[in-house]
């Protein structure tokens, strides 16, 4: 309103005051219309960045993106002309080619190693392929490409690329009346040079009589070898004991064999009438080994006294009642102790080495009583559980083979041979007239005692070596620890069958032999793994009942004590014995 009024006199009260004066008639533009722009309206909202710049803080449009920095927008970007579209690298021309063509040139490529250039192909305005092309038309300058009849063809071409020189020659049909020879008739049957198809392969008589001759040297310098640095056996009758206790006799002449009568724990029962729990602390720390323990036994029937077989080729006999120390240690064997058991009384055991040995110890006095081998690696001793047959024991070794020994003589009476690997594990079953092994061919056999004859063979595609197995206390079933981390059951009666329902799992022992056990009373199942845990499995249920750190390293062996509730005991290979309760 203020510029309208300027626009104007002065107002009627103004007028009255000086009538002389003259009217104000100087009039003032005013533009009420907003400014019209001529340019494009999207063009303001196109956002300019540098091209140096690496990020961005608003999203762009496409338009935006593909702008050019200066300069009219792109020529090419009409249907009717040939399309050109600009990339971050450049621009993008489109041409048309045929599939024919492309499989033609790549044809061609594979062929001979050459093909046309692209660039002499272009879109004619007419639609038309090649018209009016002339140039090179290889790559490399090869040839050249001409033009004949509207389609470009190839003129010039070198010998050296038109001919494959890799392709391979057939033989001649050869004369139909000559049958053997060099000129034999070969017929349509003909093959290409050099595959060497019908003709006798394999080594000539001197490369083979060659090969035999280096095969005996080097057999004869590795005997040579052996011979100039053999191992150092043990001897028979050099064998050393050393008693660790204070008094070998107490005051009524009883030895460490007599059962202590001073316990609350009846060490003459029946093992199993006690109901069984699973140990929950640790009672007792045994070191004294300077390697890794490999096999644990508890004495028969009292399990008043433990021993241990290490692979510091020593065997030991821990006490585990009153002092819990070691009483006396064995040392006969040049090297590692595999396996170690006692017979019925436990008045006697049998120590097997890596050395190649077995030795039978009388376990009061120490003495090595007399030495067996059969020259190959033994991995299990076991005696016969007959009270008549304690003169006899068997051993799995390594030359696939169970020697059944006479104690007496000193001699093998016996040779069960139809593994096909190393022996891990001997089992006695029904009521000892049979027995089942375990091998490194991934097989279980039963065997009748006494008759080298097979009664069951097991062995599945899908089987895993079964290195350790544990007779449960009722003598039905048997688990076996198997590689693939897992214990199977197989019946111990008439037919071996495996019993699907029970199944333990959860444990990591690929790789290890850990000896499995059952609690007395068959409530529960027992096994090691090669993370130094201890699993507690119920027998009934499958489940694991309890897991817990037991050692630094795999626990090898473990070991149910017949007589008390839940001890149980645990060896290692981080060279220590240990007592749960």
């Amino acid at each position: 309103m203020d510029l309208i009024s300027q626009g104007y006199g002065s107002s009627s009260s103004d007028n009255e005051e000086g009538a002389s004066q003259k009217p104000n008639k100087i009039a003032r533009v005013v533009n009420v219309a907003p400014d019209v722009s001529l340019e494009d309206p999207n063009y303001s909202r196109h956002i300019y960045t540098n091209p140096t710049d690496t990020t961005l803080a608003v999203n762009l449009t496409y338009d935006s993106m593909v702008q050019p920095i200066h300069g009219p927008q792109n020529p090419f970007a009409s249907s009717g002309a040939q399309v050109r579209r600009n990339v971050w690298t450049g621009n993008v021309e489109e041409n048309m080619l045929s599939d024919v063509d492309f499989r033609t040139q790549q044809q061609s490529y594979i062929a001979y190693g050459y093909a046309k250039d692209p660039s002499i192909l272009s879109v004619a305005n007419n639609g038309q392929i090649g018209s009016g092309v002339k140039g090179t038309g290889y790559v490399g300058n090869v040839a050249k490409a001409t033009e004949m009849d509207g389609a470009t063809i190839w003129d010039k071409v070198p010998k050296h690329l038109r001919n494959n020189q890799n392709q391979r020659k057939r033989q001649t049909r050869g004369d139909p009346s000559v049958l053997e020879g060099e000129n034999a008739y070969r017929g349509p049957w003909a093959t290409y040079q050099g595959e060497g198809i019908g003709e006798i392969s394999g080594p000539t008589e001197e490369e083979r009589e060659k090969h035999e001759k280096n095969v005996q040297v080097a057999e004869e310098e590795k005997e040579k070898r052996g011979k100039a640095a053999p191992a150092k056996p043990i001897a028979t009758g050099s064998e050393k004991t050393t008693f660790h206790g204070k008094e070998e006799f107490d005051y009524l002449g009883r030895t460490y064999m007599h059962v202590p009568l001073d316990l609350d724990v009846n060490l003459s029962g029946e093992p199993g009438i006690q109901e069984c729990f699973v140990p929950k602390k640790l009672l007792h720390t045994y070191t004294g080994h300077t390697k890794g323990v490999a096999a644990v036994r508890f004495f028969p029937k009292s399990a008043h006294l433990l021993l241990s077989g290490s692979m510091d080729s020593k065997v030991k006999l821990w006490d585990v009642y009153h002092d819990r120390r070691v009483l006396r240690t064995y040392m006969g064997h040049s090297k590692a102790v595999r396996d170690v058991t006692f017979n019925n009384d436990g008045t006697k055991f049998i120590s097997a080495s890596y050395d190649r040995n077995m030795k039978l110890w009388d376990t009061e006095t120490g003495q090595c009583i007399s030495t067996f081998t059969t020259k190959k690696i033994p991995y299990v001793v076991k005696f016969n559980p007959d009270e008549d047959k304690q003169n006899v024991f068997l051993a799995g070794c390594s030359d696939h083979k169970i020697y059944q020994f006479d104690v007496n003589t000193g001699e093998v009476i016996q040779e069960y041979d139809q593994h096909l690997g190393p022996v891990n594990s001997i089992t006695f079953v029904d009521d000892n007239r049979r027995f089942v092994t375990t091998s490194d061919d991934k097989s279980l056999r039963a065997w009748e005692y006494d008759i080298p004859v097979v009664i069951k063979y097991i062995a599945e595609p899908d089987m895993h070596s079964m290195p350790a197995v544990a007779l449960s206390p009722n003598q039905k079933w048997l688990a076996c620890q198997s590689l693939d981390n897992q214990i199977f059951v197989y019946g111990a009666k008439d037919r071996f069958r495996q019993n699907r329902k029970k199944l333990f799992s959860g444990h990591m022992v690929a790789g290890y032999a850990c000896q499995p056990s059952f609690s007395p009373d068959g409530r529960y199942l027992s096994s090691g793994d090669s993370e130094g845990n201890l699993w507690i499995w119920d027998w009934k249920s499958c489940k694991v009942h309890k897991k817990f750190k037991a050692h630094k390293e795999v626990v090898i062996d473990c070991a149910w004590h017949p007589h008390e509730t839940s001890l149980v005991a645990t060896a290692s290979w981080d060279s220590d014995i240990k007592l749960w309760v």
